[in-house]
């Protein structure tokens, strides 16, 4: 059994919904079943999931330690930006998934990086995402952190829930932006109808993307996008709820383009963080795929 803390920041919040938005990749149904286990405690007692948390309040969560991995490691290439004992950054190519799950049993980056790093990765992110700290979809491609021990993990898990990892995305998406700069300040959350999906929501959780236009090319607009907040398909909702979804994302939009292009148009292209042992900041940056320039030169030609 591994104990997590947490220092509460905020006042009148239920207990199960803060230790859900808590960056511990609980679930709220898990969490509620862990406070109906007794394996949550506030201040050293027992409260219901209902219970209204106050500013201070010492939080502690038992949760089972992770099994070790039993994952396949696998030969795969993989293009490394940069590592060293503690970390290691890989430029994900499309198409690959991040680490194991249903339809999904390996060839994964997780598989990747145990036959890379001799299985020596972080454990908190229990048997199937060792290491794996935050993720990127299957179709988006570009820079992703991994932790190869317990320490830089949580360090960089605080660090992403304190806001204090920049992340940029390059995308290509349908439609003329006319505004140079923008910020969508818009909650996601679950979608109603489509559990799959994810919607910007009334009762979501916060979701914050600030867009900056590139070039434009009549019907497409280059942008990057500098993200607040990581939550599941936030660039891709935001762009679509604004009427400029992402070139080639098949959930979100009709998918269809001029290009052929499966799967959206999105490079995950800035990573900015501090070093979770020495403290040193890193700034990395990892080039647009092949397929990306590709279609950028056809629409420079056409202009």
């Amino acid at each position: 059994m591994i104990e997590k803390r947490i220092i509460a920041d905020v006042n009148n919040e239920r207990l199960d919904s803060y230790i859900s938005k808590s960056n511990l990749d609980l679930s709220r149904s898990m969490v509620q079943k862990l406070i109906k286990e007794n394996r949550v405690f506030v201040n050293g007692k027992n409260e219901k999931e209902s219970y209204k948390i106050k500013v201070n309040d010492n939080i502690t969560i038992q949760i089972e330690e992770p099994k070790s991995s039993k994952l396949e490691a696998q030969d795969i290439p993989l293009d490394i930006i940069y590592e060293d004992n503690d970390i290691i950054v890989i430029n994900k190519p499309k198409g690959m998934v991040v680490h194991p799950g249903n339809g999904n049993p390996d060839n994964t980056l997780v598989n990747a990086v145990l036959a890379h790093c001799k299985g020596s990765l972080s454990g908190i992110g229990g048997e199937i995402r060792p290491g794996i700290v935050h993720r990127i979809d299957k179709d988006t491609s570009g820079l992703i952190i991994v932790a190869k021990n317990d320490k830089s993990h949580i360090n960089l898990s605080e660090q992403i829930k304190n806001h204090e990892v920049t992340k940029i995305y390059t995308a290509l998406v349908k439609g003329n932006i006319s505004e140079d700069e923008a910020t969508i300040d818009m909650p996601i959350g679950r979608d109603k109808k489509d559990r799959k999906k994810m919607s910007v929501t009334r009762d979501g959780k916060e979701a914050v993307s600030h867009i900056k236009v590139v070039k434009r090319y009549g019907n497409y607009t280059l942008i990057r996008v500098k993200i607040d907040t990581g939550r599941t398909h936030q660039i891709r909702v935001h762009m679509a709820k604004i009427g400029h979804p992402v070139v080639g994302d098949e959930v979100y939009s009709s998918g269809k383009n001029e290009f052929g292009v499966k799967g959206q148009m999105l490079h995950s292209t800035i990573l900015k963080f501090k070093h979770p042992i020495s403290g040193k900041e890193i700034m990395l940056e990892a080039p647009l795929p092949q397929y990306f320039e590709d279609v950028l030169s056809k629409l420079d030609e056409n202009e």
